[in-house]
C-alpha cells in the first residue's frame, strides 16, 4: 500500500521524530560549507537545523506532501519530491543524511547504491532507522484485527545491524560505527497511539474502508493498553539502528 503522509498530523502529533534526529545530526557533525543530502527530509526540520549550522543542504522525500509543507516552512532551502532507490546525483555531497526514512525503503541495496552515488569520493553516510524488533508489539496488534493478512505486504524493512552492514559493505561503504539499540519512544496524550496507528500504521491495514481502519484501529489501541499505556501517555516499543560510512571504492 502507497503511503499517504498527512503533513499536518506529522508536524502536529509526531515531532518526536524530529527532535530525536538532533542526536543523529551530532552524529553527523556537520562542517560550516559542506553540502549535505537529507533523504526522507519530511516536513524539513532537520534540513533546517543543518542550515544553521553553515551547511548546504538539500531535501529530498518521497512524499509530495511533506515537500509542499517542507518548502512553505523554509522556502530558502531545496526541497524536491525524489524516490531514493534511484536518486538523480552524481559526486555532488560531502554527506548522506537521514534519519527515520531509510525502514520505509524496501530495496535497501538500490538505495544505498544510490547513495554512494550522490556522494563525492570519501564523502559519508550517516543514518538511523527502525531495526529489527522495531514496533513489533504494536504491528502485531494491529494485525491481529486483520482477517486473513498477507505478510508480504508488510510495509517496512528492519534489518538486523549485522544486516544493514553487510549490504553497506557489499554497495562500497567502509562501516566506522553501528549500533543498535532500545529507544522506547513517549507518545502524548490518552490519544497517542490512536495518533500513531492513524498515522503509520494505516500502511499495515491495506486497502481497508474507513470504517475497517477505525475498527482496526480500535481494536489495536485496547489491545496494547494494558502493556503499552502509562498513567497519562503510550510507549512505542522503537528499536533504532545508527550507522556510519565512508564511500569507498566498489568491492571487485
Amino acid at each position: 500500500m502507497e503511503m499517504n503522509w498527512n503533513a499536518q498530523l506529522y508536524d502536529g502529533k509526531h515531532q518526536f521524530v524530529s527532535e530525536f534526529g538532533q542526536d543523529v545530526v551530532s552524529l553527523l557533525s556537520p562542517q560550516e560549507g559542506e553540502a549535505i543530502l537529507d533523504v526522507g527530509c519530511g516536513t524539513g526540520d532537520l534540513a533546517s537545523s543543518l542550515v544553521k549550522k553553515g551547511v548546504k543542504a538539500v531535501g529530498v522525500d518521497h512524499s509530495a506532501d511533506m515537500v509542499r509543507q517542507a518548502a512553505q516552512k523554509y522556502p530558502d532551502i531545496p526541497f524536491f519530491v525524489r524516490d531514493a532507490h534511484d536518486l538523480p546525483y552524481t559526486e555532488e555531497f560531502d554527506a548522506v543524511f537521514s534519519n527515520a526514512a531509510i525502514h520505509w525503503m524496501k530495496q535497501p541495496e538500490h538505495v544505498l547504491s544510490s547513495i554512494w552515488k550522490c556522494l563525492k569520493p570519501g564523502g559519508r553516510f550517516v543514518a538511523e532507522f527502525g531495526g529489527k524488533g522495531n514496533v513489533a508489539a504494536i504491528s502485531r496488534a494491529i494485525v491481529k484485527q486483520i482477517e486473513d493478512y498477507d505478510p508480504s505486504t508488510y510495509p517496512w524493512f528492519f534489518p538486523s545491524v549485522g544486516e544493514y552492514t553487510s549490504l553497506m559493505e557489499a554497495a562500497g561503504f567502509h562501516v566506522s560505527f553501528a549500533e543498535h539499540f532500545h529507544r522506547p519512544t513517549r507518545l502524548e496524550g490518552p490519544d497517542g497511539m490512536q495518533n500513531w496507528i492513524q498515522m503509520f500504521g494505516s500502511v499495515i491495514t491495506g486497502e481497508q474502508t474507513a470504517a475497517e481502519r477505525e475498527r482496526i484501529t480500535a481494536g489495536a489501541v485496547e489491545e496494547l493498553k494494558e502493556t503499552h499505556f502509562h498513567e497519562d501517555h503510550w510507549i512505542a516499543d522503537y528499536w533504532r539502528i545508527r550507522v556510519i560510512g565512508t564511500k569507498t571504492d566498489l568491492p571487485d
